[in-house]
């Protein structure tokens, strides 16, 4: 069954997904917050069925026990991170089953952002929380650039036709970032300029499809010539591998503006 992800902004900068099948029973991803899942859900007359978590920060989970409480459906998390709200942990390996909608997610281990981030992957969707973000990827907070190097990488072997579902509308910045990497990437340049004015229509810029993430995006090209050289002059030394260059870029990010 072929599925829309809708979604739901929150907080300053937040997405909270939603998905729903014919049926109209649905899930939601990383809900930091009830209120804005409450009026969407009855907006459209659907029913939660099931609440899906990536990782313990509050601007994620924040809202999933009383969703689940109200609705009085199961809540899904990662088995290594404290979330007091989850009855169903998770590793990798391991499937959600929905049967309401009816659908079927994969579980992935994507450590990096936080120690035991999960995320989801299913009907040709990724819900990948902070993991990995349109032309960027989040802050090492609990880990290792090797983790989310390791983590980058399990995410881009998916097909390209995935749709990206993340959880922060942080697309212009992180091409901003991305131009100053590789100036001379084409792709960059489009696609600044198309979630620029989708921006200026108040309109989101995710879901993205893997496939051009894998052109644009700095953290999943740590291989290609120009991020390579572009690490290289920021550390003033050749980098030894793909993942210093992650570690060189990550630490750039964070202090551009």
């Amino acid at each position: 069954m072929e599925f829309t992800p809708v979604p739901v902004p929150a907080f300053n900068d937040n997405y909270i997904w939603l998905l729903a099948g014919a049926s109209g029973a649905a899930v939601v991803v990383d809900p930091g917050d009830a209120a804005p899942v409450r009026r969407a859900l009855q907006e459209r007359g659907w029913s939660l069925a099931a609440v899906l978590i990536t990782h313990h920060h509050a601007d994620h989970m924040g809202g999933a026990a009383t969703l689940a409480e109200e609705h009085g459906c199961p809540v899904y998390g990662p088995a290594d991170e404290a979330i007091e709200a989850v009855d169903r942990p998770l590793r990798e390996g391991m499937e959600v089953v929905l049967p309401a909608l009816p659908a079927r997610f994969r579980v992935l281990d994507i450590p990096g952002h936080t120690a035991g981030h999960i995320a989801y992957y299913g009907h040709g969707i990724i819900f990948c929380g902070d993991t990995l973000f349109s032309a960027g990827c989040g802050r090492l907070f609990e880990g290792t650039a090797q983790q989310m190097s390791d983590s980058l990488a399990k995410l881009a072997a998916l097909p390209d036709d995935s749709l990206v579902c993340c959880g922060h509308e942080y697309t212009v910045a992180n091409l901003k970032f991305a131009a100053a990497v590789e100036p001379d990437n084409r792709d960059v340049a489009e696609y600044l300029q198309e979630c620029a004015a989708k921006r200026a229509r108040g309109e989101p810029t995710l879901p993205g499809r893997l496939g051009r993430e894998r052109r644009v995006n700095p953290f999943l090209r740590c291989r290609e010539a120009g991020v390579v050289a572009a690490a290289g002059r920021k550390a003033r030394h050749a980098p030894a591998d793909a993942v210093e260059v992650f570690a060189v870029i990550r630490a750039w990010k964070d202090g551009f503006s």
